[in-house]
């Protein structure tokens, strides 16, 4: 009990005892429940911080040149001015696209210029209130779609989100007005990756688009776009930039970031990346670094990093081929391989010299995209060259590029299409092994090497295949009787459009080889007699007389044709069954006639045991 009554006293409850502000927290004299009180640490003066520094940009993360240049308005936009003054004549106007479709190969600038046009159609500064190209001063909303964060243009990638439900689900926020900018903005990037479903989906939208909505896609595939899709969209096609517009552009970055490169360096990077800016800067970036600091890359290091022949050295190849110089071309293709050269790379480079020949035989060394003593060089094999013998050896080369390229040992087919190539390249066209034949002329090389027929020269084999060659074909032409001969002529040949015209309307007259007298049917075209005058004289190599005179011809092939037909109906309607089976059958006629070809028994074989 005394304990219960111990429980029960009268003294106040816990939460009633005085505020705790009254009484001390803690005494400085005791010890912490942890031990005793730290003493205070010495206030020591901030160390300066040390950053070590870091190769790049100021100790930050080194950013590619393909990002750091990448265009940043559209006059930085470069080989694209068509369409920025197209875009900036649209926006003056007021005559803005609902959607937009950049096409191009990669590379180009087509995402690029998609986000400097979500830019433009929102860009809104103090002054400005409208739709500009001209971005050189900062939006209120530029610098949130640069970051992409922007709320009112969204970008996404066709690829990850091709199936129909993720398009309506984006869809569904077209319709409400966007929550800051003037557009709602979508850019879809490689939209040819849609399926055909999401698609259709699109189509709708696009049909009927709300004002506030803009559509910008991207694609390097722009045949398997729609063209439901495409009817609906303003096209711009961006071009490949020139190899000369890219050198420059290179040139400068390459100033920019204080390094040394050589101008055939930067063409040799420039052909490489085919028109590409962030192929040809992704380059420029990886020969920045193969040479140390402060030293310049040279166009030898350059070609070392790519795995590019030397492109002076294919030249001479390519001399030594059109000279039919068969053991220089070989010594020459070796060395390249030993250096490491692709045996298809160094046809490919022959293939562009034999281009660049015929290029620069049309319009001048100027026209070619190279240093000056390259397309000299070029441009004189062109000026000594038929433009015949060129086309020939640029099909060969087409064909041999693709042999190497398949073949199991890619030197030796090489070697074995310029052993084709140098043989080939002193022979001469067969127009003129057949003209100089016709002529009693000695039969000369194909422009190549200038060989001519001599008297037993080591250097004149040529010559004597040529002959070869060429009296084949002169004895294979055709030598015409009758008009008859003509006419199987001109069906050997296969030329569709002369045979009906001769057919129908030429009602022959006279005939003698060279010369041909015909009366013109009613409706005959005014150039058959020049039609068939070039065509006798291009298949006979002879010239040939064709005259149309007023009247007195023979029937026409085909006037003979309608006339044996008739008579041959006349003839069977006499036939006592067939009239019994017309009278039988009122109103049936005789539609066709043929001839039926009576199968001949195939000859008995001797009995083998009589054998």
């Amino acid at each position: 009990m005394a304990d219960h009554d111990d429980l029960s006293t009268d003294s106040a409850p816990p939460w009633d005892e005085p505020p705790a502000e009254e009484l001390p927290e803690r005494d400085e004299n005791t010890a912490d429940i942890f031990g005793e009180a730290p003493a205070p640490a010495p206030v020591e003066a901030a160390r300066p911080v040390v950053e070590t520094p870091v190769e790049g940009e100021k100790g930050d993360a080194y950013t590619v040149l393909a990002r750091k240049y990448r265009p940043r308005t559209f006059e930085d936009l470069i080989g694209q001015e068509a369409m920025v003054r197209t875009l900036a004549n649209a926006f003056s106007t007021g005559r803005i696209a609902h959607a937009f479709m950049l096409t191009g190969v990669r590379g180009v600038g087509k995402t690029t210029t998609a986000r400097l046009l979500a830019r433009a159609l929102n860009y809104e500064t103090d002054t400005v209130k409208g739709p500009s190209v001209d971005l050189t001063v900062e939006g209120y909303h530029c610098r949130s779609i640069i970051e992409g964060r922007h709320m009112d243009v969204l970008e996404l990638d066709a690829a990850s989100r091709t199936k129909v439900d993720e398009m309506r689900e984006l869809l569904d926020g077209v319709r409400y007005a966007p929550v800051e900018a003037r557009y709602k903005v979508y850019i879809i990037d490689e939209v040819h990756m849609l399926s055909t479903a999401a698609f259709n989906a699109l189509l709708k939208t696009l049909e009927e688009p709300p004002p506030h909505a803009k559509f910008i896609f991207a694609t390097t595939e722009i045949r398997k776009v729609p063209v439901t899709i495409l009817s609906r969209c303003q096209r711009f096609d961006l071009r490949r930039v020139e190899p000369d517009v890219l050198v420059k552009h290179f040139d400068r970055i390459s100033a920019k970031e204080g390094a040394r490169i050589e101008m055939d360096a930067l063409a040799l990077i420039a052909r490489a990346a085919e028109g590409s800016v962030r192929d040809g800067l992704s380059l420029l970036d990886q020969a920045i670094v193969q040479s140390d600091r402060g030293a310049t890359v040279t166009a030898t290091v350059v070609r070392d990093m790519l795995g590019l022949a030397d492109r002076g050295q294919t030249i001479a190849l390519f001399e030594h081929v059109m000279g039919g110089k068969t053991k220089d071309a070989l010594e020459g293709f070796r060395a390249l391989w030993g250096f490491g050269a692709d045996p298809a790379v160094v046809m490919l480079d022959v293939l562009d010299h034999c281009h660049a020949s015929a290029v620069s035989k049309a319009l001048g060394p100027d026209a070619l995209s190279m240093p000056k003593e390259q397309a000299a060089r070029l441009a004189a094999i062109g000026a000594h060259t038929s433009a015949g013998t060129l086309s020939r050896l640029w099909q060969m080369l087409l064909k041999a590029h693709d042999e190497v390229r398949r073949a199991p040992d890619a030197m030796a087919a090489a070697e074995m299409a310029l052993i084709r190539l140098c043989y080939a390249a002193d022979l001469p066209g067969p127009e003129e092994a057949l003209k100089a034949l016709r002529d009693g002329t000695p039969v000369g090389g194909g422009g190549g090497g200038g060989v001519s027929v001599g008297g037993g020269s080591s250097g004149g084999g040529v010559s004597a295949q040529a002959v070869s060659m060429a009296a084949p074909a002169a004895q294979a032409m055709p030598v015409l009787a009758s008009f008859d001969d003509v006419l199987a002529l001109i069906a050997a040949r296969r030329d569709i459009g002369l045979r009906l015209d001769v057919e129908q309307y030429v009602r022959p007259i006279s005939f003698r080889p060279g010369a041909i007298t015909f009366e013109a049917a009613p409706g005959a075209p005014g150039n058959l007699a020049g039609r068939l005058v070039r065509a006798l004289k291009e298949w006979t190599g002879q010239p040939w007389l064709v005259a149309a005179e007023g009247g007195g011809g023979a029937e026409s092939m085909m006037e003979r044709q309608k006339r044996e037909e008739r008579e041959a109906l006349a003839e069977i309607k006499l036939d006592p069954f067939v009239a019994s089976v017309l009278s039988a059958f009122p109103g049936a006629e005789i539609v066709e006639i043929r001839k039926l070809l009576t199968p001949e028994a195939p000859p008995l074989e001797p009995d083998e045991e009589e054998g």
